[in-house]
């Protein structure tokens, strides 16, 4: 086990560093007042190097996440309006916490999850993380015009400066998810260390989010934060000049008008079925896209939606010409996630008398007090930008409630006005008849 100590103030340069290595540094930050917080090196770390990429541990990872993210667009999204969420996100962020869960607790995510933190012998997550992010880089479009493409994950745990952490949950987060861990004050300074973490993720998603804790609890123990950023430009660009305003049928049957994209007779992927059809677009360089199903009857079609049924249509897909044409939009979503995953299987992390997270530390009992997501997407002509970010609090259990007592102060007394630091007391008196 490693207790994480106030530290020696220091160093900036290990972010470029051992980091991208794998190996784990905790980093701490002094959170005081309206103070600027201040970055130094501490006693606790790790030496587990990055894990290598192992492509089918990937795939695995991959699976898990779509599996997930299908329960969960069951479980929430398919009521109300627009939505957007990142599966990835919030799994690798549970995962965090999950390297650290025991017993029926751990069994309960790893359900919800399926699997995803034990996908490829445990190094499914990290090889797919690695992967993602080697999809960066400058390619040309259709046009033979340089686009950049930017894929960026990254993993941020800030802990409570003092608590003692176990070091086999410090290498996980080393070797499977890259991740520096940071020292913060919840204890004393929880509005501090909102802002510091509010400030990562804004950094992190190039300022498109900035906001996404209200507060935190001085209870508040560990946050295991995931953010990811995408800039995507398409291989075949829509040109602007055919964007026109066309009517969009609602599924209550009204019509709104909205600027519509089109793409002409091109070269895309396109399959159909009973009552849905879909379309794939490719962004630069081909790596990532974008599918696109349009069913007929979206209720309908959303009841029997999996990630299985999904994989069915994306194998289906045929390359042939297409004539398209894509409404622009921009969605964004926020919510506590909490209950939704209760609800799909996993309570007992939220149980504050129940959850065990033991593999983090002995020294309090934590379970999760909140998973907080948010994600926005924008597509237009030129490609797709879109962000999310995903925070798991973990809280101490909250002591049992102190009994109140009772006084009545109904006869003679004594009081004394002193100084708490010295003991000096300023005025000492009685009182015998307070009407006198």
């Amino acid at each position: 086990m490693s207790r994480a100590t106030n530290p020696m103030m220091r160093s900036r340069a290990i972010h470029g560093g051992l980091w991208g290595l794998g190996a784990l540094v905790l980093v701490g930050a002094i959170v005081s007042g309206c103070a600027s917080q201040a970055a130094a090196m501490a006693e606790a770390t790790s030496q587990a190097t990055r894990a290598a990429v192992l492509p089918d541990a990937a795939t695995q990872a991959a699976a898990a996440i779509d599996a997930f993210g299908f329960d969960f667009y069951k479980s929430d999204l398919t009521s109300g309006g627009n939505a957007v969420v990142s599966p990835a996100s919030i799994v690798l962020a549970l995962s965090m916490a999950q390297a650290g869960a025991k017993g029926e607790t751990a069994a309960q995510m790893d359900s919800v999850l399926h699997s995803a933190a034990g996908s490829g012998a445990g190094n499914g997550i990290n090889s797919l993380d690695q992967i993602l992010t080697g999809f960066s880089g400058t390619f040309k479009n259709a046009n033979g015009t340089d686009q950049q493409l930017t894929l960026r994950i990254a993993n941020a745990p800030f802990a409570q400066n003092g608590l003692a952490l176990q070091q086999p949950f410090l290498d996980t987060l080393a070797s499977k998810y890259g991740a520096g861990l940071r020292l913060v004050d919840f204890r004393n300074d929880a509005a501090g260390a909102c802002r510091l973490i509010d400030s990562w993720v804004s950094g992190q998603t190039e300022g498109r989010i900035t906001k996404l804790l209200d507060s935190l609890d001085p209870a508040t123990r560990l946050v295991l934060v995931n953010a990811i950023y995408l800039k995507a430009p398409w291989q075949t660009p829509f040109d602007e000049k055919s964007t026109m305003t066309s009517p969009f049928t609602r599924s209550d049957g009204s019509q709104v008008s909205v600027p519509t994209m089109s793409l002409g007779l091109s070269e895309g992927r396109y399959a159909s079925g009973s009552g849905w059809q879909a379309v794939e677009l490719p962004y630069a360089a081909r790596s990532l896209v974008m599918t696109i199903v349009v069913p007929d009857d979206l209720a309908a079609f959303e009841s029997s939606l999996d990630a299985a049924r999904f994989s069915q249509i994306a194998a289906a897909l045929q390359p042939t010409h297409v004539d398209l044409t894509l409404p622009r939009f921009k969605i964004e979503t926020k919510s506590d996630l909490s209950s939704a995953l209760a609800g799909m299987g996993m309570p007992l992390a939220f149980d504050p008398n129940g959850a065990d997270f033991s593999g983090i530390t002995t020294q309090e009992q934590l379970h999760i007090s909140k998973v907080v997501h948010q994600a926005n997407i924008a597509v237009d002509e030129k490609g797709t930008e879109a962000t999310a970010a995903t925070v798991v609090v973990m809280a101490a259990a909250s002591a049992a409630p102190i009994q109140p007592v009772t006084v009545h102060v109904d006869r003679p007394f004594i009081f004394a006005v002193r100084d708490t630091g010295t003991g000096a007391i300023l005025f000492l008196g009685r009182v015998v008849d307070p009407s006198a």
